[in-house]
């Protein structure tokens, strides 16, 4: 029998927490693959870099030689996790949830071995529960244990609406846990009280209840938020090579360190010894440039990768323009400051935000720091704008 204390320390990497932790050492020492469940509900097409710190644990447990079962719940999607949520979120169609399901697919065998993976559907067996096997899952639980979770309390304490059906989701998800009878389920914190509905469900039907691992939320680019698609802090794992070299490249130094741990495959030991190395003096960007070349390899390859070093290292150490810029065209007329013309270039939102991006050093024209933001601009000519370290623009005056 594998010892159990290595395995329990890959187990442990990056976790936030471990229900409980004597539980799944007696299930590791049962010598069989365990049953390992992680569910994904397609509320969007893409999947970004917070959602693969789950993922990475699933790869984690597929080193170990157990089943992992990737579930899609194109069912319970078109409920709605209320999880966080301060509203009711409107529920997806049928089609939408499809739409998206489609895409799951491919992007998750980018980091997982699609060999050791069973991919589920929870509309296989959901869908066969009529209206009594619905009331009669309801039945297992109260109001008041509802209302015992965070966002519900809340909600509830501010005279927010609740729907009905939003109570309804943990007990599809424990419900989940029932049928695939798992032996682990995975999920971020703000998911615990649907993971630890899977283990009183389990319970209620004659089951060994489930052990629970929640990974934490990722920061996103900004160090302070999480990950998100509408706060714009996100690396999206089907983004071009270069946006991922770039991004990555632009997370703090302190950041970084959070990345390594949750989001690389680099051992332990690994990324101990790089650490010591920058703590002895060594260049935290090159040490951050492995992480960025690590990340294009796993979603592109490592051509790609190295393709995306160099496009970075030409971009912004030579500061050179890449080659694949978008031409705008503007009307200047007799003349037009430049802080107004990045922004009518569509290189930031506003005048206001082009006018500090000048003080603070970071717009170039053609190559050179721009000092002044009234400098005019006359019809006649094309200029080459930089705002930032990835923001380009071929500007057509008129």
């Amino acid at each position: 029998m594998k010892e159990i204390k290595p395995m329990l320390d890959l187990i442990r990497r990056g976790v936030a927490e471990l229900l409980i932790e004597t539980e799944l050492a007696g299930k590791l020492k049962e010598g069989r693959p365990l049953r390992v469940k992680a569910g994904f509900d397609p509320t969007a097409p893409d999947l970004h870099f917070g959602h693969t710190v789950v993922l990475n644990k699933l790869r984690h447990f597929q080193e170990l030689g157990h089943h992992v079962m990737f579930l899609i719940g194109d069912f319970t999607g078109m409920i709605g996790d209320p999880s966080g949520k301060n509203a009711t979120r409107p529920p997806l169609t049928r089609e939408q949830v499809l739409a998206n399901a489609a895409t799951y697919r491919e992007q998750v065998f980018r980091i997982l071995d699609p060999e050791k993976t069973e991919i589920c559907f929870n509309s296989a067996w959901m869908n066969g529960l009529d209206a009594a096997g619905m009331i009669r899952l309801a039945a297992r639980q109260t109001v008041a244990r509802m209302l015992e979770r965070d966002d519900f309390a809340r909600r509830y304490a501010s005279r927010q609406a609740i729907s009905i059906h939003e109570f309804l989701y943990p007990l599809c998800q424990g419900y989940d846990s029932v049928i695939m009878k798992a032996d682990i389920e995975l999920g971020g914190t703000d998911q615990r009280f649907n993971l630890l509905m899977g283990r009183e469900l389990q319970k209620d039907y004659g089951q060994a209840p489930q052990c629970v691992l929640m990974m934490p939320l990722l920061e996103g680019l900004d160090g302070v938020n999480k990950m998100s698609k509408s706060l714009g802090n996100y690396i999206g794992i089907a983004e071009p090579p270069q946006e991922i070299f770039g991004k990555t490249m632009s997370i703090s130094d302190t950041l970084m360190w959070r990345y390594y741990e949750l989001l690389s495959f680099r051992s332990s030991d690994e990324i101990a010894a790089l650490k010591a190395g920058i703590e002895g003096g060594g260049n935290p960007r090159d040490v951050k440039v492995m992480l960025a070349r690590e990340f294009v390899a796993r979603f592109h390859g490592e051509r790609a990768a190295e393709e995306a070093l160099a496009d970075f290292e030409a971009r912004f150490q030579r500061n050179a323009i890449p080659g694949d810029i978008p031409e705008v065209r503007v009307a200047v007329g007799a003349g037009m400051p430049i802080f107004k013309l990045i922004k009518e270039a569509g290189l930031t939102g506003t005048t206001s935000e082009a006018a500090r991006m000048i003080e603070q050093g970071a717009v170039r024209l053609d190559g050179e720091r721009v000092e002044d933001r009234a400098r005019l601009l006359a019809a006649g000519g094309r200029v080459v704008l930089q705002v930032g370290k990835r923001k380009f623009a071929a500007v057509v005056l008129e």
